[in-house]
């Protein structure tokens, strides 16, 4: 095992960390550490990884968008609902380090439901409903982090 091995699987945990715990750019450091790799190598196992992980990436946050979005469609949450729970959760990022970016969208899907809807178990209701889709999305994103990492592995090995 080489130091760009060593430095790229580093980089690939700190890129699955980061996924769980919302404060770097998952999916991007983990693609990006597979990229060095990659070229790095310059072997026909480095760029089949690179372009399975290349496909896997965007693939995987289409669908954390996608399927959490639609179940809260279903539900009756309003798309302004959530655009209000992100923009909260924004500024939550930066007032309370790492826990804020979660408080920040609870409290703002809150209280765009609370607001739209007037009264407390409803509001309550449709944040459930905004909590489960946000983990839902969470757990699509570390799932394909975590393929993204298989496919790394597995040209490591069998390279």
């Amino acid at each position: 095992m080489s130091t760009v091995d060593v430095v790229v699987g580093v980089v690939v945990i700190v890129g699955l960390v980061g996924i769980v715990v919302p404060v770097l750019p998952g999916l991007l450091l983990v693609w990006g550490g597979i990229a060095v790799w990659s070229s790095e190598r310059q072997d026909a196992t480095g760029w089949a990884v690179l372009a399975s992980v290349t496909l896997l990436a965007p693939a995987g946050t289409a669908l954390k968008y996608l399927l959490p979005g639609r179940r809260m469609r279903t539900e009756g949450v309003p798309t302004a609902t959530m655009l209000a729970g992100g923009a909260l959760g924004l500024v939550g990022f930066f007032v309370v380090p790492v826990v804020g970016l979660f408080l920040g969208f609870v409290l703002g899907v809150y209280l765009a439901e609370r607001s739209r809807l007037g009264q407390h178990q409803a509001a309550w209701a449709s944040t459930v409903v905004a909590l489960k889709a946000a983990g839902w999305s969470m757990l699509i994103e570390l799932l394909t982090g975590l393929l993204m990492a298989g496919a790394w592995v597995i040209g490591l090995v069998t390279g």
